[in-house]
């Protein structure tokens, strides 16, 4: 019988003819993102929830107002609703609301009360209103954290909040009538501009563009046509989407279709890959910020003037 030879080719002669060269490592599949557990929404929720609660425990309107005048108080008691031809919407008076920090330019301006520009946006002016809000609040607010995370979507929820405040305060000149402004509206608008701009520079990693940019511009632009009703402040509504807009091209910006992370490339790799970002993103995150800082410079100076900034940071 003839003798089969089972020791190792050698290495240092290289591959023999006819057998295939080895094929360089391929980097592995890179599995989607988990997405993010949402609990910063909902507390907003609750905070919204609860300060509603609280304004109408403060404003009791069976000893200001009177029993007879107050809606439900049978059911309600200190709870009841102030008269409809004061407050339509099932809440507080004027009174109550500016005590716990609403919108008020002369209290801003004059009186150096800055901190009304955010606390204004913790407040409602009644049931329908705060029903309206939270309820775009959990159907936006918690897709977006569960993608991008609470860090991200807190810091745009506020900042979007504080410049619908400071366009509302710069809608009204100093010679009208006196008037508030309550609500999270200007937050609120603020995602659905983020999410636009969202979709706008990750353009290419959506499937359907065309069918997401439609859709989102359609329920923008209802939610807009809504800021026109009366008793409605649509300046809060367009400040804080104008921010939420610029900053969704800061802070939702992701990685383009077909790049993968260091962590999923082998030893040995050294096929070509794709940059993380494309360079129009980097524009556009570079555009967004100037224009964020200058305009909320803008309508600071505006507002309040160089003194009066120094006075009001100084508190």
């Amino acid at each position: 019988m003839g003798k089969w030879s089972i020791s190792q080719p050698d290495v240092e002669k290289g591959c023999q003819k006819g057998q295939p060269k080895p094929q360089p490592p391929s980097p592995r599949y890179c599995p989607p993102a988990k997405p993010w557990f949402p609990w910063l929404v909902p507390l907003i929720f609750v905070a919204n929830i609860a300060m509603f609660v609280y304004s109408m425990y403060l404003n009791n309107c069976p000893s200001t107002t009177g029993e007879d005048q107050c809606l439900f108080y049978h059911q309600l008691k200190r709870f009841s609703f102030q008269p409809f031809r004061e407050n339509p919407l099932l809440g507080p008076s004027t009174t109550t609301l500016k005590q716990l920090g609403a919108l008020d330019r002369k209290l801003v301006v004059e009186n150096g009360q800055g901190w009304r520009l955010l606390s204004c946006m913790w407040l409602h002016a009644g049931v329908i209103h705060l029903l309206a809000n939270m309820l775009s609040l959990l159907f936006i607010g918690i897709r977006l954290e569960q993608e991008f995370g609470f860090l991200r979507i807190g810091i745009l929820y506020v900042l979007a909040g504080f410049g619908g405040s400071l366009l509302s305060s710069l809608s009204l000149g100093p010679s009208e009538r006196p008037t508030i402004s309550v609500g999270a509206s200007g937050a609120l608008f603020g995602l659905l501009g983020a999410m636009l701009s969202e979709l706008l520079t990750n353009w290419t990693i959506y499937a359907n563009k065309c069918a997401a940019l439609l859709t989102l511009v359609l329920i923008i632009a209802l939610n807009l046509a809504f800021g026109f009703l009366p008793r409605v402040d649509n300046s809060a509504h367009i400040g804080g989407f104008i921010v939420g807009f610029l900053l969704g091209f800061i802070l939702l910006i992701r990685p383009q279709f077909g790049y993968l992370s260091s962590k999923y490339i082998p030893a040995g790799y050294d096929g070509k890959r794709k940059p993380k970002h494309k360079c129009y993103q980097y524009v556009l995150w570079i555009m967004a910020l100037l224009a964020l800082i200058l305009g909320y410079a803008f309508c600071l100076v505006k507002l309040f003037g160089g003194e009066a900034i120094k006075r009001n940071l100084s508190l």
